[in-house]
């Protein structure tokens, strides 16, 4: 299994960041990637949403659902079709604020977006490649594209949250090494 947990620190209360993250449908309006997000559901466990990528010359739907959610702390996912993943959102309230923070920051939380994921669970004919491409190929190039677009979520969603824009410092742990 693959795992990735991007992390930062924002200047918000925990209640406030997680009504912002449970509303996942605004995601497409973070990623580079995700085009359009439909929900059947309320955020709450059971909520199954429908992402629709297209990177290159694919396209491709992924179907995930809300399986468990603990108000302001945290929303756990997985993915229903396709492939063996899932993931949460994190929350925790900082004990104090670190020396770097905002001169108008009055609380923080550091926020944890967290997958795992099996690539090679992946079906072949989940999505419709071009000729002379192989699925495997597509893999190898999915991987870091993975990692690259959870930073850039992250980071987006810290803007909006906070409402202005400053450097993030994102903290990354990966496993394995190769993603």
């Amino acid at each position: 299994m693959d795992e990735i947990v991007v992390s930062t620190v924002v200047y918000l209360p925990p209640d406030e960041v997680y009504d912002f993250l449970i509303d996942f449908p605004r995601y497409a309006d973070y990623s580079k990637y995700l085009e359009e997000v439909r929900s059947d559901g309320d955020g709450s466990p059971g909520t199954r949403y429908a992402l629709r990528f297209s990177w290159w010359k694919l396209t491709y739907t992924a179907h995930s659902e809300v399986t468990d959610v603990e108000p302001p702390a945290c929303i756990d996912w997985r993915v229903v079709k396709d492939i063996h993943a899932h993931g949460r959102w994190r929350i925790e309230p900082l004990a104090e604020l670190p020396p770097d923070a905002p001169p108008d920051a009055e609380t923080g939380c550091r926020v944890y977006f967290e997958i795992v994921f099996d690539a090679d669970s992946a079906r072949d004919g989940a999505v419709d490649l071009p000729a002379f491409v192989s699925f495997d190929w597509v893999l190898a190039r999915i991987r870091p594209k993975v990692l690259e677009e959870a930073e850039r979520i992250v980071a987006r969603i810290v803007a909006d949250l906070e409402g202005r824009n400053r450097d993030v410092e994102l903290t990354v742990r990966k496993r394995p090494s190769e993603i």
